[in-house]
């Protein structure tokens, strides 16, 4: 598979990015005053608007390597939350919007489903989209992921697959018969804990990577966030029920609005990563956060430039 423009978005193949690569350490970098859309070079007042665009995430310098290493700064549309190497040479394309976005739609309509937009209470119609879209498509997505090398986009994705398929399979129905047993054996209460601490669980998981994209942009760590969130409330709306011992609503349409966010930031990521100046006519904002190893960098040229 020849790599696409979706990997160039990352700072080496936009005709409007500032073309800057390293071939060895000692390679000097080179057009750095960029170029066009036509291929031409920026004019000095272009060059400048585009780099103090890219200070808030934004315009054709926002995601290319402006640092001495070969490593790029964390990109949500690439699921690296830290820096990573240059894919210039990449004979894949970029798995992560297609990874991100069949987690977005199956969360989407689980979310509308969970907050009983227009009545709609049973999550069957779910079932589909989690083996197909949500499960099948991501978990492959996510072994691509692998084989690009980028382990948190294959630990995430994979996992994020393996989570739609087996809730495909609790809630197909007449299938594996899982809450008939749980109610015929035990009660349906037991089946809501189990339920419950099945969530909790991936509350926790996500947890830890939210961690891992503290020092990544404000979109990526906004993803996890709120899809954090999403399992914290619906988890704890299984286990904290009411007085009918039934799941408790508020809680668990809490967690899906949560949820649509999380589904809306996914398609957010995917679209950063599909768009650059050869399919768009704008680069996706993401926004490093000051912390992170982008953030310090442009710190230190602003300190520079005031010292000057």
């Amino acid at each position: 598979m020849a790599t696409t423009s979706t990997s160039e978005h990352t700072g080496y193949g936009p005709a409007g990015a500032e073309k800057m690569y390293h071939d060895s350490p000692d390679t000097e970098k080179s057009n750095t005053n960029g170029m066009n859309g036509m291929g031409r070079q920026m004019t000095h007042e272009e060059h400048q608007t585009a780099v103090a665009a890219s200070k808030f995430g934004y315009g054709p310098l926002s995601h290319v390597n402006t640092t001495n290493s070969v490593r790029l700064p964390a990109f949500g549309g690439e699921f690296q939350p830290g820096l990573y190497k240059s894919v210039e040479g990449r004979k894949f394309a970029n798995p992560a919007p297609l990874g991100l976005s069949a987690f977005a739609l199956t969360t989407f309509v689980l979310s509308l489903i969970n907050m009983r937009t227009r009545n709609v209470a049973e999550p069957n119609l779910v079932v589909g989209l989690a083996f197909g879209y949500g499960g099948l498509v991501q978990l492959l997505a996510g072994m691509w992921e692998m084989a690009v090398g980028n382990t948190f986009g294959a630990t995430a994705l994979s996992s994020y697959g393996g989570f739609w398929l087996s809730f495909a399979i609790i809630l197909t129905p007449g299938g594996f018969s899982i809450e008939d047993i749980y109610v015929e054996e035990q009660s349906e209460a037991a089946y809501y804990d189990a339920f419950g601490y099945f969530l909790m669980g991936w509350f926790i998981f996500t947890t830890i990577l939210l961690l891992v994209t503290l020092r990544s942009t404000v979109a990526f760590f906004t993803l996890f966030f709120t899809l954090d969130l999403a399992f914290l409330f619906l988890g704890i709306g299984y286990l904290e029920r009411t007085a009918q011992d039934a799941p408790n609503p508020p809680l668990i349409k809490t967690g899906g609005f949560f949820g649509l966010l999380a589904a809306f930031t996914a398609w957010y990521n995917a679209l950063a990563g599909l768009a650059d100046d050869s399919n768009s006519f704008f680069i996706v904002p993401v926004l490093h956060f000051p912390w992170s190893s982008k953030g310090k960098e442009m710190r230190k040229e602003k300190s520079e430039r005031n010292k000057a």
